[in-house]
């Protein structure tokens, strides 16, 4: 008995080993990180890995015959067996969100690799599908408790040629890092990608996941905006969740973003999005919302820093949703009926550009909030370059979607954007007459009123008579930020913004350019974007320095009846420059012809010049 007792065991022990190895060999063959094993150029069907060798499973030669799959019947127990045993290994490359490395001798073959994708592809496909990650999240998050019945999300990832490594990880990330019953599906929208192993190898792969994922393939190029409009419609749950195709999803990330849009429908929200390092694909931790979204004088989205005020409202619970003026635009929850009466996004908009501060202002201008919530966290690989190409156009794309996005939204706020890009003026915008109506209908507020109540910090928040020119009634010539038009281009960032000497003005003869195009304020300002016209007597001539708002230097009255430009802290007057220098010169106030001055309003503002004389 004792000896059949043990043949019986060794029966079942030696059973259990096959049916493990049998598992395993699926696994194996239905589940890799598929890039690691192929070339990176556009035939990604030439294998050259040794494992592979005669294989004709997952990613086969293009002359072979369609992939193996595993059976809808069978998938959920390999997806038991996933969850029991994880593809990864806790210490491998990337753990715990811990940056990668690779040998010396890899270093040339990664940097040809880096530019396939602008990330570093090497590294990414070293990583496991499932790589484990730490616990961003504030410590009051841990505390924090949701209801089971919250609203179904559909999550919609859309990509074109795509690296496999991330598409997968982001597929995967979704998936075991989201409570079952919360995930209505993922929609994949394919946006006309070339690369073979995203048609039917991806197909076959996600058959086997255990919840359904939705692919949609594009006969053409629709760009982001398109793509998720497609996937929008698509999608079966009452929320929409967009997230891009090389993101990461940590722990608990999606249960606090479908509890704010439980509490209100209006509410929109990001999580915080954590940096995977574009060369390491280290998980960069940041924990609380530290930073917040605006917009700079072209209307492209920027971070800034949290403002007191804010933090003040929440009473400094690191914890609590934080309120954003706008959104990066790439990572975002919103319910689906409320986005749809938003208009969701304008469908004459191409590509990418500008859709994330439409919908930004949409939101909170017609009645609704738009946050970060700090309990959810989702990576995400910033690349410094886009490696894909839009169509040929004959116009700028971005532009055209920037025009239409300030003619609706902006108000009279729109000549400042011109003024600061006095081309984009040549751009037709189509038909915008829906758009407007749309505003009409949803009985939004006025821009300013979004300056004054929402983005208080804005360069944009301010009372102007117009945009125009200072031409000087003696010279003829016209105020111009001369050689300090060099750092034009990055706005006059950091020191820039601060170098006296490099910022003087200078007299120019008068031309149509945006170096001579000033705005007055009702802080009896003259701007030139976020710098203002400054002088100190310890210097002999003006200059541009980052406006401040507390008047002093930055005053100047321009006198309606003797046009003279006075500058009450100097008790001066602005004048011609002295002969041989086109630098203009602070002197006593005399009236004379050289110190009289025009400002010739190109676009209108929003207050009279005698509301601030």
């Amino acid at each position: 008995m004792a000896i059949r007792g043990r043949s019986a065991y060794v029966l079942l022990i030696t059973t259990a080993m096959v049916l493990s190895v049998t598992l395993n060999l699926r696994l194996l063959m239905n589940s890799p990180n598929a890039e690691q094993l192929f070339n990176v150029d556009d035939t990604p069907f030439q294998n050259s890995h040794p494992r592979w060798k005669n294989r004709d499973v997952l990613m086969p030669e293009k002359t072979h015959n369609s992939p193996r799959t595993i059976s809808a019947r069978k998938s959920q127990d390999l997806q038991d067996f996933i969850r029991a045993k994880p593809t990864r290994i806790p210490e491998g490359p990337g753990e715990m969100g811990r940056p990668a490395t690779v040998a010396k001798s890899e270093e040339d073959e990664m940097e040809k690799q880096f530019k396939v994708n602008y990330f570093n592809l090497m590294i990414s496909n070293k990583l496991s599908n499932d790589r484990t990650l730490a616990d961003y999240r504030p410590t009051g998050c841990l505390k924090k408790t949701y209801p089971r019945d919250l609203p179904k999300t559909s999550v919609i990832i859309v990509y074109h040629n795509e690296a496999w490594s991330v598409l997968v990880r982001t597929v995967h990330s979704v998936i075991y890092r989201s409570p079952r019953h919360l995930l209505e599906e993922v929609i994949l929208i394919d946006d006309a990608s070339t690369k073979e192993y995203l048609g039917r190898p991806l197909e076959d792969y996600i058959s086997t996941l255990p919840v359904p994922v939705v692919l949609h393939h594009a006969k053409e190029r629709r760009g982001l905006i398109g793509a998720r409009l497609k996937g929008a419609e698509l999608a079966k749950a009452p929320v929409l969740t967009f997230l891009d195709s090389h993101c990461e999803c940590s722990k608990g990330w999606l249960e606090p973003l479908l509890d704010r849009i439980a509490r209100d429908r209006t509410t929109a929200v990001c999580p915080v999005i954590n940096q995977i390092d574009d060369r390491t694909f280290a998980f960069v931790n940041s924990t609380d919302v530290t930073h917040v979204g605006g917009f700079d004088w072209n209307v492209i989205f920027n971070w800034y820093y949290v403002p007191d005020r804010e933090k003040e409202r929440i009473g400094h619970d690191s914890s609590a949703p934080v309120r954003s003026p706008t959104m990066a635009g790439g990572l975002f929850s919103i319910d689906k009926s409320y986005f749809e009466e938003l208009g969701s996004y304008d469908p004459e908009f191409e590509f990418w550009g500008g859709e994330n501060i439409e919908l930004s202002l949409k939101i909170w201008m017609c009645g609704g909030t738009l946050e970060f919530v700090p309990c959810s966290h989702v990576g995400h690989v910033f690349r410094k370059h886009n490696p894909h190409k839009y169509k040929n156009t004959t116009y700028n794309v971005v532009g055209k979607n920037n025009r239409r996005l300030v003619e609706v939204w902006l108000d009279e706020y729109k000549y400042l954007y011109y003024a600061n890009q006095p081309d984009s003026m040549k751009i037709e915008t189509g038909d915008i007459s829906p758009r407007v109506k749309l505003r009409k209908d949803l009985k939004c507020k006025s821009f300013r009123w979004f300056l004054e109540n929402v983005y208080q910090e804005s360069h944009y928040n301010f009372k102007f008579t117009g945009v125009g020119q200072l031409k000087n009634m003696g010279s003829g010539s016209c105020l111009d930020i001369g050689k300090a038009a060099k750092h034009g281009s990055n706005e006059f960032k950091g020191k820039d913004a601060v170098n006296v000497t490099a910022n003087k003005v200078e007299l120019w003869p008068c031309h149509d350019g945006k170096v001579q195009l000033f705005i007055q304020t009702d802080k009896k300002e003259f701007r030139y974007m976020h710098m203002c016209l400054d002088y100190n007597v310890q210097f002999s001539y003006p200059f541009l320095y980052e406006c401040h708002g507390k008047l002093s230097n930055q005053e100047w009255i321009h006198n309606l009846e003797t046009k003279a430009l006075q500058h009450p802290a100097s008790n001066q007057c602005l004048d011609i420059p002295q002969a041989g220098s086109m630098i203009p010169t602070m002197k006593d106030c005399t009236g004379a012809p050289s110190q009289q001055w025009e400002f010739i309003v190109r676009f209108q503002g929003n207050i009279s010049p005698e509301e601030i004389t």
